[in-house]
């Protein structure tokens, strides 16, 4: 028995250390670019003190500044715009399933899985007929091109997330809305709508924090005029990394964080445990 016990007791032990690896593993290059954001030096990678100065170079130096706010902006506009069309989208599978919905979650999933540098290719030509040939001026705005292509991929990320919240509730309140003769709009704000406002939240803040670090198709889309802070980043990289960059970084990170501790806020004070918490956020 004692020989068991020591066995199972060292075996968890193993299991507390590799856990513990896997954490330093995975967090030790962002714990480095935190504390790197606070050098004082020329580099990124050469510590030479001290400073909150890298900080203050994202208010100093206008090009910092364009590009976090074009970042911060894009982020804004696709939220709003991948909330929108994932509700209905959500909704719609959720309320009024059909053979229809089979092939749209399929046209979801592939629009999930499709490599970004595809989407990137396949957006810049796109744009540029809307934009050039058929006139449309709207698509000649870089603004308008980020927030479309970030848009499309959270658009995927709401409507799974806001469907996986409605088909786990039973429908019984909108049906007694309908047989009190409520309109259907009047049932959707009043009563679908305010069941689905957790998962429309969580969904609105993921795709945020999703826009702030999408890279590549930012880079194949954007404008002069409207850089965002990735595509900033990587062109930086040919001068070598600055501290001001770990800086923003770092910011980047506290928004991220935050963003999803509302996530779980949210879902937490609509009633859902933590594994439905987790579920919500996988979509399933």
């Amino acid at each position: 028995m004692r020989r068991t016990h020591r066995h199972g007791l060292g075996r968890e032990v193993a299991l507390w250390i590799w856990g513990i690896l896997v954490l330093l593993f995975l967090f030790a290059p962002i714990a480095v670019i935190v504390v790197s954001s606070f050098n004082s030096g020329r580099l990124l990678v050469a510590w030479d003190g001290f400073s909150f100065d890298p900080y203050l170079a994202i208010f100093e130096k206008p090009a910092i500044r364009d590009a976090v706010w074009v970042s911060l902006r894009v982020g804004l506009f696709s939220a709003l715009v991948a909330t929108t069309l994932g509700t209905l989208a959500g909704i719609a599978l959720a309320r009024r399933p059909g053979k229809w919905s089979a092939w749209f979650i399929g046209l979801l999933l592939l629009v999930t899985v499709t490599p970004e540098i595809v989407d990137a290719v396949s957006l810049l030509p796109w744009f540029v007929t809307l934009g050039q040939d058929v006139g449309i001026a709207a698509f000649n705005d870089g603004l308008v091109r980020l927030t479309v292509g970030h848009s499309i991929f959270s658009t995927a990320v709401v409507a799974y997330i806001v469907r996986a919240r409605l088909v786990g509730l039973d429908a019984n309140l909108e049906e007694a809305s309908a047989d009190l003769y409520a309109p259907p709009i009047r049932t959707f704000f009043r009563v679908t709508l305010p069941l689905a406002l957790p998962a429309v939240l969580a969904g609105g803040l993921l795709s945020f924090t999703l826009s702030l670090d999408n890279t590549i198709v930012s880079a194949f889309v954007q404008v002069s005029g409207s850089t965002p802070w990735p595509v900033y980043v990587l062109s930086a990289l040919r001068g070598g990394l600055r501290p001001e960059i770990g800086a923003v970084s770092t910011v980047m990170l506290v928004l991220t964080l935050v963003a999803l501790g509302l996530v779980a806020i949210v879902l937490r004070r609509a009633g859902d445990s933590a594994t439905d918490i987790a579920r919500t956020m996988a979509g399933s």
